[in-house]
């Protein structure tokens, strides 16, 4: 997909953190690991269905592993590549 549409996926997964977070999306840095931004194991579903949903991807068939989520960054560039 590219570096243009990585950066595109790390700003819609940023909006919808914010949202899920109630926070302003300026609070959610795509370079920190998910659970300093107070991500908690609710919030975390929440954002798989957002995941499933808004890229089109079955998490369970998709190769994402515990890793990929360690940051919006590391998640966007996973997805990128599968999406």
């Amino acid at each position: 997909m590219g570096e243009k549409n990585t950066k595109e996926i790390e700003e819609r997964i940023c909006r919808r953190l914010a949202s899920i977070l109630s926070c302003p999306v300026s609070k959610i840095k795509s370079d920190l690991p998910l659970h300093t931004l107070g991500v908690d194991s609710l919030s975390f579903v929440e954002l798989l269905v957002f995941i499933e949903k808004e890229f089109n991807i079955k998490l369970m068939e998709s190769g994402i592993d515990k890793e990929d989520f360690k940051t919006v960054r590391s998640l966007a560039t996973c997805i990128s590549k599968i999406a």
